[in-house]
């Protein structure tokens, strides 16, 4: 018997009951659902994470307080005092990073913005007028503080899209005063709409000179990060390399182990979050694959009433001179056909659940997300799809080949 007049059995068999076939199919579609959806959102998320890290540009190198943490357990390590002014000034000697073009600390933290009766809640940015260049911010009214207002602490702020929308409304904002902590700020520049660059969201923040925020906002006499920038590419990792002899020499730190700060490149952390978020994605597909597992349960389950129930058919097919092998064949179809079904539709659900998650994220947490359609995924879902067809069918297929012709005739 010719393959396709066995297809066109298995399709007529499964439309004659499609409610079970319905159900049958259910598993699947969950199964292939999830991975999709995951998959498509883990890349969407690495692609995310990568851009905001890149959005420094490939020049720049971070230096974060506390040691290199290693595993979870050491995340606190992260919370450190370790970075101060003086080496702020180590770095700025020339003798000791030659290849460094720009060296910036930065502060931060929530606060709430007060203009008049409007609050909103933002991110308060301290940093030198060197934010300009390292993060390509040009204000679209207004202008930058300078280095003198970093010098004498002036009381001075930029303020992105979003602050100048909350608190001014369609007012102009440069020139007027927003109140921070009991500290009163004029507003020497307004940014454009600029979005998410590097873990900061441009369009929520208030930068102010990181000594007027070290004096007045938090209190404190160390810096959260120091961005330096190299002077080209080819020199990042010796501008690195110098930028940790140098805090080594300023902490008096013989011992590299011992190392109270870590130094980190562009190309280093992109390389780390890129790990991090495959590991993370592949673990929960793997945790998505256990209800493919279930749906294959289900199927041979629900393939085993079906013979039951086609008793009659097998044996009226058998005497008409249908031989075991048609039998087995037509049930094995049957089976990959409906999970082959599964993993259509769940691909289609779980593209347009990953999109439509995407637009939600652009349009109500503006956040620049990209969407993308796992063609990996979709090409392996079909082919796990219709492998757990072929195997959980296996079983049912040669229960209904092995009936008897008369018994199955005599069958009520």
């Amino acid at each position: 018997m010719k393959l396709t007049h066995h297809f066109k059995n298995a399709v007529t068999g499964l439309k004659t009951n499609k409610t079970r076939s319905f159900l049958t199919i259910f598993g699947i579609v969950i199964g292939i659902t999830s991975i999709i959806l995951v998959m498509s959102l883990g890349a969407g998320a690495q692609n995310f994470i990568l851009s905001q890290v890149q959005g420094l540009g490939s020049k720049t190198v971070a230096v974060v307080p506390g040691r290199q943490p290693k595993g979870p357990s050491d995340s606190a390590q992260l919370f450190s005092d370790s970075l101060r002014e003086k080496d702020l000034v180590a770095l700025q000697r020339k003798s000791n990073v030659p290849n460094l073009s720009k060296v910036m600390p930065i502060v931060f933290g929530g606060e709430t913005g007060l203009y008049e009766n409007n609050t909103y809640r933002l991110t308060v940015f301290g940093g030198t007028e060197l934010i300009s260049s390292i993060f390509d911010l040009v204000p679209e009214a207004g202008q930058f503080f300078t280095e003198d207002d970093t010098r004498s602490r002036a009381n001075v702020v930029v303020i992105g899209s979003k602050v100048k929308d909350e608190l001014f409304g369609a007012s102009d904002a440069v020139g007027q005063k927003i109140r921070i902590k009991n500290l009163n700020l004029r507003v020497v520049g307004v940014l454009p709409k600029k979005g998410q660059v590097s873990f900061f969201n441009f369009d929520e923040i208030a930068i102010i000179p990181y000594t007027t925020a070290q004096e007045y906002i938090f209190g404190i006499k160390y810096f959260h990060r120091m961005i330096v920038e190299a002077d080209t590419d080819k020199n990042i990792d010796q501008v690195a390399e110098d930028v940790r002899i140098t805090l080594r020499n300023s902490h008096d730190i013989t011992d590299p182990d011992k190392d109270d700060f870590f130094v980190q490149t562009q190309a280093d952390l992109a390389n780390r979050l890129g790990t991090i978020t495959t590991a993370l994605t592949l673990f929960l597909v793997a945790m998505a694959s256990i209800s493919l597992f279930v749906g294959g349960v289900g199927i041979m389950n629900i393939m085993l009433v079906s013979v039951t129930e086609r008793t009659k058919e097998i044996g009226l097919r058998k005497s008409i001179g249908a031989t075991n092998q048609d039998i087995l064949t037509q049930f094995l179809i049957e089976a990959v056909v409906l999970t082959s079904i599964g993993g259509i539709v769940g691909i289609i659900i779980g593209t347009g659940l990953a999109f439509l998650i995407g637009q939600i994220l652009i349009n109500f947490a503006a956040i620049s997300w990209p969407f993308n359609f796992p063609w990996t995924g979709a090409i392996l879902g079909l082919f796990v799809s219709a492998t757990i067809g072929l195997v959980f069918g296996i079983y049912p297929a040669k229960h209904a080949a092995s009936k008897s012709p008369m018994e199955a005739l005599r069958y009520e």
